[in-house]
């Protein structure tokens, strides 16, 4: 029998070839295995994940917070814009801050359900807000927002008398001065309403696109008081121009005190509620400048203050005024254009009651400084209310304008009524 010797070399490339043939059976071994190992493990992280989201949704909390204005909203309101509230849930903390980090005091509902800034907010303001809130496990919620308040170029106000709170005569109308014109002037006048307790209906009337004045037919009832209520938050008055006012005014009218002044026989005779009270001389506009007729509230109050001609239109050929009295005393305004009821220490004291030598205005006597509570003017100074009724007759002018000053009394109430946009 033949031996078959087995010499190292061959053993060795055996070994080799069988180790080959070995590790070609491990390779496609082990991509076969890593290959269904891989599928496995996917499976696995994906019911991990899905395990771990649905973990993480459970313990999310229910509670649902919604800030106003949305997210990046522009020309917001200063009023009501801003507010935070939240559903299945209560809010623990809100801040709000303007952009450089001030802080903006707010009110928290006592349910804890809604947050609201402590008051009107500024204009071209950036404002950042940041809320915390829990549901009924504890669990918190955050939510924040930024917006801007709209700019001034983009927004109006109006500026009225009389003042809140203010006791005021008869005569006196509300009047609203816009800072921009107003193109959509029914939208604007919807958002004002005036009322009276005395019941008298109240109607506007457009003077021009800024102007808009307020009043009854007849005077305010003594007595009564009087609501303004302005809505003009996001009322569009102009193209691409909103409302930014939202506010409650109420004044008092007090007694009827009705002055008319007689510039024919130079005398005025102050009546209240009715009755007369006192008869005055006076000394009106020259046949040069004669004092205008018709119906005028007293609109200022000045102790004292300077009238110069120059700022009215009475100049000299060097171009200063013809007078330039710098302590007027009791001085009461009748018109924008410069019409007065004032003290007149200057004239002599037999002018008052027998002629006529002012340039425009009704004078009463007195003294200089306005110290001597005396004299007939500083009485009906003392004894007058701004919205007080001043009525000229028999001067050779012509009656004043109906918007020089607050004297819309001088229009009848059908042309009143005609210049209201409602």
């Amino acid at each position: 029998m033949e031996k078959r010797v087995i010499t190292d070399s061959k053993r060795r490339k055996g070994l080799m070839a069988a180790s080959a043939l070995l590790g070609g059976v491990l390779v496609l071994s082990a991509c076969s295995d890593d290959g269904g190992s891989t599928g496995a493990s996917a499976d696995s992280s994906k019911t991990s994940q899905a395990q771990v989201d649905e973990a993480a949704a459970k313990d999310t909390s229910e509670a649902q917070i919604t800030i106003a204005p949305k997210n990046g909203a522009t020309n917001a309101s200063i009023n009501n814009a801003a507010m935070v509230t939240v559903a299945k849930g209560k809010l623990t903390e809100v801040t709000m801050t303007t952009a450089d980090g001030d802080a903006v005091e707010g009110s928290l509902a006592a349910d804890g359900s809604s947050w609201k800034p402590g008051g009107q907010l500024e204009r071209s303001t950036t404002y950042k807000i940041s809320a915390t809130a829990t549901d009924s496990k504890d669990r918190e919620a955050h939510a924040n927002s930024s917006f801007t308040t709209v700019s001034p170029e983009n927004s109006f106000i109006g500026n009225f008398t009389p003042e809140d709170g203010s006791t005021v005569g008869v005569g006196m109308p509300v009047s609203i001065n816009f800072n921009k014109a107003i193109t959509n002037k029914k939208a604007v006048q919807d958002g004002i309403k005036v009322t009276s307790s005395s019941g008298q209906e109240v109607v506007g009337h457009w003077f021009n696109n800024q102007r808009l004045d307020l009043r009854p037919e007849d005077y305010w009832q003594g007595g009564s008081t009087v609501t303004l209520k302005l809505a003009l938050d996001g009322v569009e008055g102009a193209d691409g121009v909103v409302g930014v006012q939202q506010k409650t005014v109420t004044f008092k009218v007090g007694r009827n005190q009705v002055s008319t002044v007689d510039a024919k026989s130079h005398t005025m005779t102050v009546t209240r509620d009715g009755k007369t009270v006192k008869t005055i001389p006076i000394s009106a506009g020259s046949a040069d400048n004669p004092t205008y007729n018709g119906q005028m509230v007293i609109s200022e109050k000045f102790k004292e203050t300077r009238m110069d001609g120059s700022t009215v239109g009475f100049t000299d050929d060097d171009g200063k005024g013809e007078y330039d009295i710098k302590d007027v005393p009791h001085a009461m305004r009748l018109s924008t254009s410069g019409t007065f009821i004032h003290g007149n220490y200057w004239g002599a004291k037999s002018i008052f009651g027998s002629a006529n030598t002012s340039h425009g205005c009704v004078g009463l006597s007195d003294t200089k400084g306005a110290g001597d509570s005396g004299t007939p003017a500083a009485w009906l100074y003392d004894n007058s209310l701004i919205g007080d009724v001043v009525v000229v007759t028999n001067s050779p002018d012509k009656t004043i304008a109906p918007d020089n000053g607050l004297n819309g009394w001088n229009m009848n109430w059908s042309e009143w009524t005609a210049g209201s946009a409602a």
